[in-house]
C-alpha cells in the first residue's frame, strides 16, 4: 500500500486476518478492511482499481464467478483489476496447508470475462525467462462499461 501512496493513489487493504490487518494500518497509515473473499461486502462503485496479486488463486473455481462479479462490482465505471495467479493445468486441491487453484490462460479469461471484465494485457513472469520458467500469469482487465 505505501508503493501505491508514493505513486499518489489512495490506497486501501484487504485481509481476512485481523491481525495482519491491524499490522497493515499501522505500516501504512492506510484503511484496511477485514474480509475474506469467500464473504465480501465492498462498496459497489468504490475503487478505480484492484491489485490482486497473488491472492485469487486461493478461491475455489466452484467460488470464482461469485467473487470476481463481486470485486467487479467494487470497481468504478471503467475501474482496472490486476491479477497475478500461478498458472496450471486448471486442477486445484491442497498443497502444505494451503489451497490453491492453478489455471490456464484460456480459463482465466473465461472466469474474468463470464464476471464482465474485458482483457487488456496479459504477460508472464519472471520476464525474460523461457515459459517454462514463468510460472507467474498476470493479467490486467477493465471493468466494462
Amino acid at each position: 500500500m505505501k508503493a501505491f501512496i508514493a505513486l499518489g493513489h489512495v490506497a486501501v487493504g484487504l485481509d481476512g486476518s485481523e491481525t495482519f490487518s491491524a499490522m497493515a494500518r499501522a505500516h501504512s497509515g492506510c484503511e484496511v478492511l477485514r474480509q475474506d473473499f469467500l464473504k465480501l461486502d465492498l462498496p459497489a462503485g468504490r475503487f478505480d482499481g484492484v491489485f490482486a496479486n497473488a491472492s485469487l488463486f486461493h478461491i475455489p473455481t466452484q467460488e470464482l464467478p461469485r467473487v470476481l462479479r463481486e470485486l467487479r462490482e467494487s470497481l468504478k465505471p471503467r475501474g482496472v483489476l490486476f491479477s497475478s495467479i500461478p498458472r496450471g493445468e486448471n486442477e486445484e486441491g491442497w498443497t502444505l496447508g494451503r489451497y490453491g487453484t492453478y489455471h490456464d490462460l484460456e480459463q482465466w479469461r473465461s472466469f474474468m470475462t463470464g464476471a464482465g471484465l474485458e482483457e487488456l494485457e496479459h504477460y508472464y513472469r519472471p520476464y525474460g525467462l523461457p515459459r517454462e520458467q514463468q510460472p507467474w500469469l498476470a493479467s490486467v482487465w477493465r471493468r466494462e462499461s
